[in-house]
């Protein structure tokens, strides 16, 4: 590896310090985005699930099959 300058060592330390940090924050931030994901699909599932037993027992009082059956499983 070829010499570096003091002043080019202080730029590159200055960077590498830097984007470490960048790096840190944006892992902070995936981890907050996932969390939000992961809570939205867990109501989600549950908004389905509750919509899948109402359509079921209509279906049943109807005498219609039940096209999402499998589903409702």
């Amino acid at each position: 590896m070829a010499a570096i300058t003091d002043k080019q060592k202080k730029f590159y330390e200055d960077a590498h310090k830097q984007t470490a940090e960048e790096i840190k924050e944006i892992d902070a931030q995936i981890e907050d985005e996932l969390a939000k994901v992961k809570e939205r699909l867990a109501s989600l599932q549950e908004a389905k699930k509750a919509a899948l037993q109402m359509h079921s027992a209509t279906c049943m009082r109807l005498g219609l099959e039940n096209e999402f059956e499998e589903e409702n499983e």
